[in-house]
C-alpha cells in the first residue's frame, strides 16, 4: 500500500488523528501537505516531519471559507502541480443538549465540519478531474451513526459527510476519482485520557473490543482507502469503533 510520489493535502493536520494520518501517509511515500488554520502548528509538524527525513510542507487555511481554501489550493498547485489525495480531517466539537445549544455553536460546528469538506473538495477535486484520478476521504464519525446525547450539532455535521460523501463519490466515478469516508469511534486522545476512570469504564462497556481506539487505527483505514488496494472501493464508510456500532 504505498503511497510514493503521491501529493496528500490532510486538512486539520498539525495534531492529533490529522497529524497522525499525515504521519502514516508520509511514512508510507507520500509528500504531504500539512494544513491547519493555526499557522505557527501547521509550520511545526511540517518541521518535525523534515527532521525524520519525510516530505512535507505546511499551508495555513481557514476551511470554512472558499476564498481562503482557493487561495491555499492555488499555492500548493503552482508549487506542486497537483493534488492526488485529499483527506477532509479537520472539525471541532460545540457540545450541549438542544435546549442549551446556541446558534452560533450549531452554525460554528457544521461550518467548520461539513462546509469544510465541501469547499475543500469543490476546489481540490478540479485537478483531480484533469488528471483523471484522484483519492478523497472524508474522515466522520460512529456519532453521525448512531447520534449521541449532547452533540446533534456533531452528529448532524458527521451524517452530512456520509451523505455528501455517497453523492460525489457517483458524481465523480466516470473520472476515476474514489470518495470514501472513515468514521471513528472513541478514539484516545487528550480529551480522552483527561475522563475519571469512571467515564472510562462506562465507554468501555460500549466497545465490544474493550478498548479506545487509537489515532493509528484511524489512519491506517485512510492509508488502505489511499492506495491502489482500494481503487475499486468508492462511496463506503469505513468503521473504526471497535464494534461499538454492533
Amino acid at each position: 500500500m504505498h503511497l510514493k510520489d503521491q501529493i496528500a493535502l490532510i486538512t486539520g493536520s498539525a495534531r492529533g488523528i490529522g497529524k497522525e494520518i499525515a504521519r502514516q501517509m508520509a511514512e508510507h511515500g507520500a509528500t504531504v501537505m500539512i494544513c491547519d488554520i493555526v499557522e505557527e502548528d501547521a509550520q511545526k509538524t511540517a518541521e518535525e516531519f523534515k527532521k525524520t527525513g519525510y516530505q512535507a510542507d505546511y499551508f495555513t487555511c481557514n476551511v470554512t471559507s472558499m476564498q481562503n481554501v482557493e487561495e491555499m489550493a492555488n499555492k500548493i498547485l503552482d508549487k506542486y502541480k497537483r493534488v492526488d489525495i485529499l483527506i477532509n480531517n479537520a472539525g471541532i466539537t460545540k457540545d450541549n443538549l438542544l435546549l442549551r445549544m446556541s446558534e452560533q455553536d450549531w452554525d460554528a460546528v457544521l461550518s467548520v465540519n461539513l462546509k469544510g469538506v465541501f469547499t475543500c473538495t469543490k476546489v481540490l477535486v478540479r485537478s483531480m478531474m484533469k488528471a483523471r484520478k484522484g483519492k478523497i476521504i472524508n474522515i466522520a464519525s460512529i456519532i453521525g451513526i448512531v447520534g449521541n446525547a449532547g452533540q446533534a450539532n456533531y452528529a448532524a455535521s458527521k451524517a452530512g459527510i456520509i451523505g455528501f460523501t455517497k453523492s460525489i463519490a457517483k458524481e465523480f466515478a466516470s473520472r476515476n476519482i474514489t470518495v470514501n469516508a472513515v468514521a471513528p469511534g472513541y478514539i484516545q486522545t487528550e480529551m480522552t485520557d483527561k475522563l475519571n476512570e469512571k467515564a472510562r469504564e462506562e465507554i468501555f462497556k460500549k466497545i465490544p473490543l474493550g478498548q479506545l481506539g487509537t489515532p493509528q487505527d484511524v489512519a491506517g483505514a485512510c492509508i488502505f482507502l489511499a492506495s491502489q488496494a482500494a481503487d475499486y472501493i468508492t462511496g463506503q464508510t469505513i468503521v473504526v469503533d471497535g464494534g461499538m456500532a454492533i
